[in-house]
């Protein structure tokens, strides 16, 4: 298995962080996979789509560096640089190192990815400019214009991650985190399943990554000095656009059914502003409607104040998904 040697200073300094690129990496990898797992991932798929095929297509050099960046289970490593800024650094910040990547360890690293020799085609000195121009293409078209809204559900996943560790421990946080990941105590943090001998990264800075898509990976640099752990969060773009029943919506408003919906699993008020789109006052107003019908519950975890459904809002959007 992948098996990281963590010190007590790496894990205490490590943080979650909101990262552009990791996100249009995310963003690039459901588009290559065009496989959805959910109704709403297939609208956004058919939505964006054919502009991403029509893109490669014009462009088949850019095509097939892409195939070989993913690879069958492992990224060609100069495509998924950690972040290094504590705060939340730029786009166009986070995607200079892949820009600057030296060619032939672009070619190196794909090679790897790929499994086997380069075709032809990749043997060539540009494939770090054409992975940043396509990555800029997904930022550009399918990223920034809901980028708002995919951050405001990161960080509310960040919110939530943040309150379980003061909760639970590292262990509680981290367990499940990504397939593969457990924290099995005593300094050891695994990973993903590769049988790989354990690494020592006794002080690295070792960043959290949240994502809306399904995604998951690990990054470092070549020193080892910046590690990454990218995860898909709990509030996902996807479910965020889960349909509300017809007869719901008009039996409890649009807006309230909308939060009743979500509600199928705890959530705060800062996840469902994320989740809706609303605002902080809109969803108040609907929670506390809700929980005069007794339809919602609330308990409280640590800071953050957590809403679920009763069994009768169960049982009413049950009946109104059946019917």
């Amino acid at each position: 298995m992948g098996l990281w040697e963590i010190n007590t200073d790496t894990l205490a300094g490590s943080r979650f962080v909101v990262s552009p690129l990791a996100e249009t990496i995310a963003t690039l990898k459901a588009l290559e996979r065009a496989t959805a797992a959910h109704p709403a991932e297939r609208a956004w798929l058919d939505l964006h789509l054919p502009a991403y095929r029509e893109r490669l297509a014009g462009d088949p050099l850019t095509a097939l560096t892409v195939r070989a960046a993913l690879g069958a289970t492992w990224n060609a490593d100069y495509l998924t640089p950690p972040p290094v800024h504590e705060g939340e650094a730029s786009f166009a910040e986070e995607l200079r190192p892949i820009r600057e990547t030296p060619p032939d360890e672009a070619r190196e690293h794909l090679t790897v990815s790929l499994g086997g020799p380069l075709p032809p085609e990749l043997h060539r000195d540009d494939l770090p400019e054409r992975t940043a121009g396509i990555l800029e293409w997904v930022w550009t078209h399918t990223v920034l214009p809901s980028w708002p809204r995919r951050r405001r559900i990161i960080e509310a996943d960040v919110l939530a991650r943040t309150a379980q560790l003061s909760r639970d421990g590292w262990a509680g946080a981290l367990d499940g985190l990504r397939p593969g990941m457990r924290w099995l105590g005593e300094s050891r943090l695994q990973v993903n399943t590769h049988d790989y001998p354990p690494r020592s990264v006794s002080g690295a800075r070792l960043m959290f990554v949240p994502v809306t898509h399904r995604y998951a990976w690990v990054a470092w640099d070549a020193s080892w000095r910046h590690l990454a752990v990218v995860y898909p969060c709990s509030g996902t773009l996807a479910e965020a656009g889960g349909p509300v029943p017809e007869a719901l919506g008009r039996l409890l408003g649009a807006g309230r059914a909308g939060v009743l919906v979500l509600l199928d699993t705890p959530k705060s008020t800062t996840q469902l502003v994320a989740l809706t789109g609303q605002g902080l006052g809109s969803v108040g107003r609907h929670l506390r409607v809700l929980l005069d019908a007794r339809l919602v519950a609330r308990r409280r975890t640590g800071r953050s104040v957590l809403y679920y459904r009763t069994a009768a809002g169960d049982v009413l959007v049950t009946a109104q998904q059946d019917g």
